[in-house]
């Protein structure tokens, strides 16, 4: 029986952004700690794959162009927009959250002195990144109204939204990198690997777009 070349996108799609990171994630060489640490630390890996294939899920990506319409894949790149957003932006909070089970530093003391340990690199990126990821949501959220306001293109408005989303995967997994208790080797590879092939394929094809559209030739 022949499978449809949708479904296969689909499967393709699943085994790389969910199976993967997921195996990875069971091999790795991290301490097991208790269900709802490990589980909570799950939901970050994987909500981190979906934001890493955010960057393939674009109109400029033919290999899924070919079998999707335009309407379809915004959707799709919506919805799973809104669930990355939605875990990273409680994402210090989950952090702490298990604490509330446990003796010791209260949540709240932890919050703080999570957010506010400036001497630490990857607590630095990770802010900037947090921030950088707020102002990607909300700029998406009301993309309209901004570009109705400021009398842009929409197209316009596109190429800054690609380059933010770019400038934030980049410092995300820098800080991801640097701080992630379940980054090991293979999962710093996993991230790196789709993180700079999904950004150079969006720089091109808004390079190549935009040398087509002002007929320059290369």
């Amino acid at each position: 029986m022949q499978i449809h070349p949708k479904k296969i996108v689909i499967i393709i799609a699943l085994l790389i952004f969910i199976a993967l990171p997921a195996l990875l994630f069971a091999l790795g060489s991290a301490p097991a700690r208790s269900l709802l640490k490990d589980s909570l630390s799950l939901l970050t890996v994987l909500a981190f794959s979906f934001m890493l294939q955010q960057l393939f899920l674009t109109r400029n990506f033919k290999g899924i162009q070919a079998y999707y319409k335009l309407s379809q894949l915004s959707n799709i790149h919506k919805y799973i927009g809104y669930f990355v957003v939605t875990v990273f932006l409680f994402h210090p909070v989950l952090l702490v959250m298990p604490r509330f089970f446990e003796a010791g530093v209260k949540p709240l003391d932890a919050l703080i002195t999570l957010l506010t340990t400036f001497q630490s690199l990857g607590v630095v990126l990770g802010l900037i990144a947090w921030g950088l990821m707020l102002l990607l949501g909300m700029t998406a959220i009301f993309r309209y109204k901004l570009v109705q306001k400021l009398g842009i293109k929409y197209k316009a408005w596109r190429l800054f939204h690609g380059a933010l989303s770019v400038l934030f995967i980049s410092i995300a997994s820098w800080h991801a990198i640097e701080l992630g208790r379940h980054v090991d080797t293979l999962m710093a590879s996993f991230i790196m690997v789709f993180a700079v092939s999904g950004a150079v394929l969006l720089v091109k094809q808004y390079v190549l777009t935009t040398e087509k559209r002002t007929g320059v030739t290369s």
